[in-house]
């Protein structure tokens, strides 16, 4: 049973995996690729219409683009997790997907 959504992005293998050797390997950070392949293969799409149809994830990769740090398929796979952990939150609660829950408000916004 997973208990939270980092298990479950775990379980899925797309929790960031870090390759680092004392001071001569920094390589960048990539998916671990250690979980579910079919899972990960069921998120590809839905994260590609997520991406240009939901407000959350739109501004996800929008901030990862700015940042301009990732490659386009890593802020897919970026955008794969932020779906699993959505959805995860759907099932756990209960409840139906809002996306205002998440989001701050201009009030929030402002007041930080």
């Amino acid at each position: 049973m997973l208990r939270t959504a980092r298990e479950a992005a775990a379980y899925a293998g797309l929790n960031p995996s870090h390759r680092q050797s004392g001071s001569s390997l920094d390589a960048p950070s990539r998916i671990s690729r250690i979980g579910n392949a079919t899972l990960r293969a069921a998120l590809y799409f839905p994260a590609l219409a997520a991406i240009r149809w939901n407000p959350l994830v739109a501004a996800l990769r929008q901030r990862l683009k700015d940042q301009g740090r990732l490659k386009p398929k890593q802020i897919v796979g970026a955008a794969m997790r932020k779906l699993l952990h959505l959805c995860f939150g759907v099932l756990k609660t209960g409840k139906p997907f809002d996306p205002d829950h998440a989001t701050p408000t201009d009030e929030t916004a402002a007041a930080t």
